[in-house]
C-alpha cells in the first residue's frame, strides 16, 4: 500500500527539480502538465498536477517522520548541499511531542518537515498555534 498525494503546482520544471532532490528519486513519469514520483521508503504515490494558479495553500504541510536524530541531520545536510535553506527546529514540543526537525518549502510554498518525535507530552506547546507546528 502506498499512500497518494497530488498538489497542484505552477511551474512544473522546478517543482519536479525540487522535488527530486527532496525525495532523492526521480519521477517514473514526466508529461507536459504532470509528474509522477513513486517512492519506496515511504510509500508514496507523489503526482505533481500544472495549473495556471495556485491560490493559498491548501494544506497545513507535508513531512517525513524518520528514526532518529541522525537521521534528520542526514536529509538536512544533503539537501543544504544542494543548495536549500532548511529551517532548524531542534528540541521543540509542538503536536503533543518532542521532536528535532526542520523544513523546506517548494517552489509554491507548501512546506515539508523532517522529524524525529523524541517523546509525547501531554501538554501542547504555546507556540503550536502561531508556528507550522502541527
Amino acid at each position: 500500500m502506498k499512500v497518494h498525494v497530488g498538489v497542484n503546482v505552477t511551474d512544473l520544471e522546478k517543482s519536479i527539480a525540487f522535488y527530486s532532490m527532496v525525495f532523492d528519486s526521480e519521477p517514473v513519469k514526466v508529461k507536459s502538465d504532470y509528474a509522477k514520483f513513486l517512492l519506496e521508503n515511504p510509500g508514496l504515490n507523489f503526482t505533481l498536477n500544472l495549473k495556471n494558479e495556485v491560490s493559498g495553500n491548501q494544506v497545513g504541510h507535508f513531512g517525513f517522520q524518520v528514526d532518529d536524530a541522525v537521521e534528520v541531520q542526514r536529509h538536512k545536510d544533503r539537501l543544504e548541499k544542494l543548495g536549500f535553506f532548511a529551517r532548524e527546529e531542534m528540541d521543540v514540543t509542538c503536536c503533543y511531542a518532542t521532536q528535532d526537525k526542520f523544513w523546506v518549502s517548494d517552489p509554491d510554498g507548501n512546506e515539508w518537515e523532517f522529524f524525529y518525535t523524541k517523546s509525547d507530552v501531554e501538554e501542547q506547546s504555546p507556540y503550536a498555534n502561531t508556528t507550522a507546528c502541527c
